[in-house]
Order: structure tokens, then C-alpha cells, then sequence
């Protein structure tokens, strides 16, 4: 395994517990971290990519141990956290050239070589000169990810990578991570959109409150969801007493008067005509969310 923790810990000088007896062996490849806001995901991000001190337990990272060999560590990762930032004085390719800097690349006529072909990889090569942060919203996340791959690092940790990107740029940035990922490198995809994980990861964990509460693949999550998904046709008048009832994914007009085609989750349906459907994973996760971490604990 490329990574491994072991019975981390945090807890914050107020009390705040974010991380509870936290374990993973995470491959290398892709691998999609994924849980709802304030589950721990970034407190973890920050723990391995040694911005933050766990309070206990161990990571090992590619044969480096976390708290004896920091710069190590650093010097193998990749980094692309949500609030990524720019300086507003500096071009595209000046930013980028920056970063390589403190990569460690000091031959210059190395790092523009390095620094051209990074911005062909992730399509910013002609907008190269335009400053930044006039870049749009997807073409900043790619030189997030630009400068987090500058230096061919063997970990590459994105924390909601596609948060606030349209449907065409988040397409293509999952694709990007996905090519780079071939190389044996590790990626830990860290996200509470399900689409991420489904369309690009082989395996996964779920946090909940500081705990994982899944770890395996995404079609092992789907197995749970097997014959928990049904499909409903409600009259209008009647949607929001389902929803009070169950937890409701989909809502889509029949086109035949008044009715409505529902889709929920639930161990079983009592007083509606519903026939079952086949799961995907964001089924899957919203049937976990609504039910106790006991009943997902993996055999």
C-alpha cells in the first residue's frame, strides 16, 4: 500500500473531536474520500499532507513515517486544497513558474521546459499569459492541479476539487486526474459530490463524523443499496407526505396529469404502489446517511 494509517486521532484545543480512531490502506490509483461537510475529510487532507499534527496514531507514507520524516513526505506530495489561491501580480505561466521554484527546480531553462509542458497537459498553454486570477473558475482549479503535479510527486491530495465547476469542467478535470493517475500515483480525490467517485475511482472510504464508516469499493457500496431503491408514482398533493416518510433522491413529472415519478430509499414501502430500481452510488450513499453507522460495518 502506498498509504497507511493506523488509529489516527484529532482533537482540537477546544475540544473538538474531528478524527476518531482513523484506519485506511489506500492504494495507488485513484481514491475518492467522500462524506458530507464537517465529516473530517479536510482535517485528514491537512494530517497527511503535514500541515496539521494528528494527535495520535500513524500514517506512513510510501516507506516515510509522518512524524519523524516531514520534509521527506513533503518533498513526494501534491497538494490542491478547496480554498486554493493565487497572487493576483502574477501571470499564469509566472505562477506556475513560481511553484516549480519552490518545488526545487533552480535550473531555469529546465523549469520553463517543465513549466510549458504543464500548461499544454492541462490546456492553460494559450492563456499562459493572462493573469491568474482573471482565469475562469475551471481553468483555476487546472493550474491548481497544475502546480500540485509540477514537481512529478508520487501522492497528489485535492480536497473538493470540483466544487463550483460546470458540468463540462468538472468532466474534464476528473478525466485529467484519471490520466495521471495511470502512472502509479496515488490521488486521494477528497469530495461530498458523489459523481467524482463513482465516474473515476476504484476504491473508497466514507467518513461520517470523523469515522470511517466504509472503506472498500464503489461497487461494494453499491451491493448495500441492492433492493433499498424504489420507484413511486405519487399524485402532486401527496409528494410531501413521502417526503416526510423517506428520503427522497428524484422527483420527476409523469407527464400524465397530475402524478409524479418519485424515487427513494428505504428498507421497505408501506402504503404506496412502488416497485424497486436499480441502485447507483449516490442511491447508495443517501441510504447510508439516513441509517446507523452499526448497520454499515464491513464484514
Amino acid at each position: 500500500m502506498s498509504i497507511s494509517i493506523h488509529g489516527l486521532n484529532k482533537v482540537f484545543p477546544n475540544g473538538n473531536q474531528a478524527l476518531t480512531d482513523v484506519s485506511l490502506e489506500i492504494p495507488t490509483g485513484m481514491f475518492g474520500l467522500l462524506g458530507p461537510n464537517g465529516a473530517g475529510k479536510s482535517t485528514l487532507m491537512r494530517i497527511l499532507v503535514a500541515l496539521l499534527e494528528p494527535t495520535s496514531g500513524q500514517v506512513n507514507i510510501f516507506g516515510y513515517d509522518l512524524q519523524k520524516q516531514r520534509k521527506e513526505i513533503r518533498s513526494i506530495l501534491g497538494y490542491l486544497p478547496q480554498d486554493f489561491r493565487f497572487f493576483a501580480k502574477y501571470k499564469t505561466c509566472e505562477f506556475l513558474d513560481y511553484a516549480a521554484r519552490l518545488s526545487g527546480m533552480s535550473n531555469s531553462k529546465q523549469r520553463k521546459q517543465a513549466v510549458d509542458a504543464m500548461l499544454e497537459n492541462v490546456g492553460l498553454y494559450e492563456v499562459r499569459e493572462r493573469y491568474a486570477n482573471k482565469l475562469s473558475g475551471g481553468m483555476k482549479r487546472r493550474l491548481g492541479i497544475a502546480q500540485a503535479l509540477i514537481h512529478n510527486p508520487k501522492v497528489i491530495i485535492v480536497d473538493e476539487p470540483t466544487t463550483g465547476l460546470d458540468p463540462e469542467e468538472r468532466i474534464r478535470f476528473r478525466n485529467l486526474l484519471s490520466e495521471i493517475s495511470e502512472n502509479d500515483v496515488t490521488i486521494i480525490l477528497s469530495t461530498h459530490i458523489v459523481g467524482d467517485i463513482s465516474s473515476t475511482c476504484k476504491n473508497m472510504a466514507l467518513m461520517n463524523k470523523g469515522e470511517v464508516s466504509f472503506f472498500g469499493s464503489p461497487e461494494d457500496m453499491l451491493k448495500r443499496a441492492e433492493g433499498k431503491v424504489w420507484r413511486l408514482r405519487v399524485p402532486g398533493d401527496k409528494l410531501h407526505e413521502v417526503d416526510k416518510l423517506y428520503p427522497v433522491i428524484t422527483t420527476i413529472p409523469s407527464g400524465s396529469g397530475s402524478d409524479w415519478e418519485v424515487q427513494v430509499v428505504a428498507d421497505e414501502i408501506k402504503g404506496y404502489d412502488a416497485e424497486p430500481y436499480p441502485p447507483n452510488l449516490e442511491h447508495a450513499y443517501v441510504y447510508y446517511m439516513e441509517n446507523s453507522l452499526n448497520r454499515w460495518t464491513n464484514d
